[in-house]
């Protein structure tokens, strides 16, 4: 089976977070990205693209970067300390891989999905997204 390695940069707002990362998924799969509806994702509009934590570069930035837990404190989600814009994170559901949000993205790949996750009920879905940060 073919695979299909999709190369992704983005950053914030300000461009003082910037990174890099590869997407690879098999021929026959989808380039999906998930719309959640909790309490966070909806507020901010956030569209997860998540990856293994290999696959992801932080190009510059780090020092710029702040993060803020809540609930659990296993998500890390991480914001550019002087725009705010919240580019990736390390989401509880892939706590070994990483969320890049797509509307950070510099060039939004055109055959991308955008399919909806149920984050009002993550413990009964957040099973469904495991898969995503296993590299293929």
């Amino acid at each position: 089976m073919n695979k299909i390695t999709t190369r992704l940069q983005g950053g914030c707002h300000c461009g003082a977070v910037r990174f890099s990362a590869v997407h690879q998924r098999h021929n026959d799969e989808p380039l999906v990205a998930h719309a959640c509806n909790c309490s966070m994702c909806e507020k901010v509009g956030y569209l997860h693209l998540i990856i293994p934590a290999a696959n992801f570069q932080l190009e510059q930035g780090e020092g710029d970067l702040s993060c803020y837990t809540f609930n659990s404190g296993v998500a890390k989600h991480y914001f550019c300390r002087h725009c705010g814009v919240k580019p990736f994170y390390i989401p509880r559901s892939n706590p070994d891989g990483y969320s890049l949000n797509v509307r950070c993205l510099d060039s939004v790949p055109p055959e991308l999905e955008v399919e909806p996750f149920d984050g009002q009920n993550w413990e009964q879905n957040a099973a469904g997204l495991a898969h995503l940060s296993v590299a293929k």
